[in-house]
This record gives structure tokens, sequence and C-alpha cells, in this order.
């Protein structure tokens, strides 16, 4: 090909995709941030963490970035962890330590409260187009909608979780919790006129998450009648098309692997080989999920933006084992609990050329620090009041510099804390402090309380000091109350 050649087609990769251009001043432009979050993933379920479950787009993630192996998010559960995720404050200090369910979302005042700024409110300010794809969780009425939060643009669902698609199922296994079989018996039931498989062993029914809880587009509803994973990547995919001439701000929060669990035909075949057909579905919505990541990184690659891209893939809590079959190994826990299993998860961070690739094995890190890293990479300034730190200088520093010295939790009666290495947990209100030393014993199987009550009263005094400054618990007057 000749040299005239080339330089067309340049040209026309770079008219397309906008790739290689400086702002209308002729600043380098400002680096696009596309926040992927999983719902309910594990901390051992992606490959790069030990699966056995192929994620090999995650797993590209992790090879081309900083995968953490101590990354922590504020709530071992959905809206109370995606408030600090939205906000960099912890949540408890504005009462939002509550997971509401159901109808408790339409409430009035059940919500992101209104005075407090999210990452779209700052990023929009400046410069961004924003979006938020896929589930939100903060608010089901008007006043908390997502485009009255900073998101230009908004599809997905504003309540806690939804059908994958929707009734008869077509191509899909449906696995359904209830707490009957057909014939009054406990167990698993197969429908031998569709696809759908009951079972007793959570002792209740499953969630009405799509009453009163269209897929919407904006504030209207829409018949969306492909899978809710494949139309969440498609409409990412379409909005950095869209909008690959300018910096946007990509919230994309699938609600894949939660519950109800549905896996597409085609999927489970890849996993004829799992006998338990409980975990072949999550297998099947997992590497549904992972492709869903591989298509967008393809499609920043096709309009040349992955070095112009801040990407980071976080999962909101630990996973529910019993629930969904979801590995949290090597920690004890999973959603729900202040243990590492429930608030320890997936943490990857990838911007070629900017954050050099590798593992960070010790070093803390939050989901409150993602705010002000994104802020910072704007060229925006951080506000005083966060309660994260900028990632981005301090992954270049020394591995023996802490980046993170502190991380505490409160959702009603439990309470944790870390600091360094040493973590105390309380599980209930009432129950005595259990002390671990993480260094050595990640798994939380050694209670050292009795043994260093001196390091005991030290962290109780670091959580008392914390919680004093923060709000009063919001859960109390509405919406389920977390485990006590």
């Amino acid at each position: 090909m000749n040299t005239r050649n080339i330089l067309l087609i340049t040209l026309f990769l770079a008219a397309v995709c906008g790739f290689g251009s400086a702002t209308a001043s002729g600043a380098v432009p400002k680096p696009n941030i596309i926040f992927i979050v999983a719902d309910d993933l594990g901390y051992g379920e992606a490959g790069c963490y030990g699966g056995d479950i192929p994620t090999p787009q995650i797993d590209s993630l992790a090879r081309n970035g900083v995968r953490f192996t101590s990354g922590y998010v504020t709530a071992p559960f959905c809206a109370a962890s995606r408030a600090a995720l939205m906000t960099g404050r912890y949540q408890t200090r504005f009462g939002f330590e509550f997971n509401p369910l159901g109808a408790k979302n339409a409430e009035p005042g059940i919500g992101l409260p209104l005075g407090e700024r999210t990452l779209a409110n700052e990023l929009r300010d400046a410069g961004y187009s924003t979006a938020l794809i896929g589930k939100w969780h903060l608010g089901g009425t008007a006043p908390f909608h997502p485009q009255r939060r900073g998101f230009d643009e908004f599809f997905g669902f504003l309540h806690e979780g939804h059908y994958y698609v929707s009734l008869p199922w077509a191509g899909h296994v449906t696995w359904r919790r209830r707490t009957t079989l057909p014939d009054g018996g406990q167990g698993r039931w197969t429908s031998p006129h569709g696809p759908v498989i009951w079972s007793t062993h959570m002792g209740r029914n499953e969630d009405d998450y799509d009453a009163d809880n269209p897929i919407m587009r904006s504030s209207q509803p829409v018949d969306e009648r492909e899978n809710l994973t494949e139309a969440l990547t498609r409409e990412a995919e379409d909005f950095i098309r869209r909008h690959r001439a300018q910096p946007f701000f990509l919230c994309l929060t699938y609600n894949a692997v939660h519950s109800p669990m549905q896996a597409r035909d085609d999927y489970l075949r890849r996993f004829a080989g799992i006998e338990d057909i409980h975990r072949r579905v999550f297998a099947a919505m997992l590497a549904q999920l992972d492709d869903g990541v591989g298509r967008v990184l393809a499609q920043l690659r096709a309009c040349g933006l992955v070095e112009r891209t801040l990407v980071v893939f976080v999962s909101d809590n630990g996973g529910p084992t019993k629930e969904l079959t979801s590995s949290n190994r090597p920690l004890r826990g999973g959603k729900g609990e202040l243990f590492e299993g429930g608030v320890r998860v997936p943490f990857i961070l990838q911007w070629k050329g900017r954050i050099p690739a590798g593992r960070e094995d010790r070093r803390m890190v939050s989901s409150l620090d993602l705010f002000p890293t994104a802020l910072a990479a704007a060229g925006a300034k951080p506000d005083a009041k966060l309660d994260g730190v900028d990632l981005l200088p301090r992954l270049a520093q020394s591995a023996d510099t802490p980046i993170r010295a502190e991380h505490f939790w409160r959702v009603g009666g439990q309470a944790a804390v870390r600091v360094s290495d040493w973590k105390i947990v309380r599980p209930r209100r009432n129950d005595a402090w259990q002390l671990y030393d993480l260094a050595n014993d990640v798994s939380e199987t050694r209670d050292l309380a009795s043994q260093q009550p001196d390091k005991v009263r030290e962290l109780e005094g670091r959580w008392k000091q914390w919680n004093s400054e923060q709000a009063a618990p919001a859960w109390l007057s509405g919406g389920r109350k977390p485990k006590p």
C-alpha cells in the first residue's frame, strides 16, 4: 500500500472515530472514563482472581492494567455501596445505610440525598457527556432519577433487579426461588413444559423485580426484547460511538450476575460439562457479562480510544454464595456481611500508557478512591470533603507506601474497621469485637481478640471516632433493615 493510501485511510479513521484530535482550543483531549460495575460478583469468580469459569475479557483488563487484591467497597450490598461510589463519600455520612427493595424504591424520600453531588454532576460540569446504562438503585421516584443527578442519558431500570428477558422467557433457562414446590414438597422441580426450575433451598420466593420497574430510556418505558446483558452492552457501544469526538463518562452498571438467574441457551451449551444446573446457569450469566466487557473494549479499540480511556471494573459487593453459587474464596462470608467476603471485591483499573500494568497485592484501595481519581484524570479539582484519594500518583509510588491507611464500615449493628493489616469486626450489635491479622489470615479464621486486647481497644477507638462523624442511619425510617 502506497504512502498516499495510508494517509487517506488514517484521515478517514480520524474523521470517523475522532482519535488523535485535539480539542477546539488545541489542548490535549480529556480522557474518557468508563466504570463497569458488576452486580453481586464474588471475589473469587473472575479468572484473574482464581475463578474456574473463563473470563478472558475481564482478565485482559487485569493483564493490561492494575489488579488490586485488597480492593474494598463501603457496604456489603447494592444500594449503599453505589451511593458511596457515586459520591466519593462514606454513605453513612449522609445516612444512606439501607438497601431499599421492591416497592420501597418508590416511596417518597428513598434515594441518594439530593444535597449530595454525584461524579456525573462533577464531570458534566467539567465538559463531559455522561450516561448511566443499567441498574440505578439510588431512588425510584422522579427527584432521584439519574438524569436529575448529573447523567445526560439513561437506559436501564431504577430498582434493585430485573429479569433478563420478559415472559415467557423464551430461549433461556430460568432458576427461581420458591418456598414450596408444586407437589407441596421441598427441593428442586423442573417444569416439563418450559425450561423453568424451582428451588426451595433459600426458603423464600423470588422477588418481584419487574413490578413497577420497567426498562426505561430516559423516563419512558421501552419494550426491550433482547437479553438485558446484551441490551446494556449494545447501548454502551452506541454511546461510545456517538460520543467518540468528546470526552465522556459512561457508568455501565450491569445487573449480572444478580438474581433472578436466567441463562441464554447458547451460553448454557458452553458449560454443558457442569453437572449442577444451578452452577451452570451462573457460569452462563458470567460468561455473557464477560463477553459484554469484551465488546465495550472492542468498541474503544475501533474508535481509537483505548489510550484515551480510563476503564474501571469493580463489583458492588461480595457474592451471595447460597443464592447464586458464587465464590468469594479464599475469603470468609459474603453479601450482607462485613467479613472480607462481603466487602473485598474484584477491583481493576486500566489506562494504557498512564497506569503501569501489574498487580497490587498488599496496598488497600476503596471504591471511594474512584471519584477523586476520575476527577483528577479529567483535570477537575476534587472536593475536600471526599473520603477517597487520587490513585494515579499513588500507584507511581513505592509498593511500601500505603495508598489508604484505614477503612471503616457500619451497617446497622454490624461494624468493622481495617487499619493497616489489622481488622476488627462486630457481626451483630451486642457481639464482642473479633480481631484478625489479614496479612497472615486473609480468610479470617483466627480471632486474636483475646490475645491482643490492646489492639482491639486501639481499633475500636478509631471506629468510634469515625462513627461519631456519621449521620444517623436512615434505614431506621424505611427500607428492609440490613442484617443486625
